[in-house]
């Protein structure tokens, strides 16, 4: 038993849901989400990330609206999978901390 204390408490100090991988998550986006953002907006649709007002302003409200949209359209994505490409959408567009 005492063994198995260490190992928790370092399984306890791990990130419940680790960050996503930008790499991954830019061709998720991009077979998923831009023909629906250019119908709504036109153009190349990254007017959906850069319009004013922003919409989303923190980092949950992303992960919350990439989840959402994920559900909208049937995406079949995992969890890791919307982490991917909010990390993606952070890194190109929103910039959070």
């Amino acid at each position: 038993m005492r063994s198995a204390i260490p190992l928790l408490c370092l399984l306890l100090s791990l990130p419940v849901q680790a960050a996503g991988d930008p790499k991954l998550g830019k061709p998720l986006h991009d077979k998923q989400c831009v023909a629906c953002h250019v119908k709504l907006l036109g153009g190349d649709g990254s007017g959906m990330y850069t319009r004013k007002p922003r919409l989303i302003n923190n980092l949950a409200a992303l992960e919350q609206r990439v989840a959402t949209c994920s559900a909208q359209t049937n995406a079949g994505w995992f969890p890791e999978e919307e982490a991917h490409v909010a990390a993606w959408l952070n890194q190109t567009y929103y910039k959070f901390k």
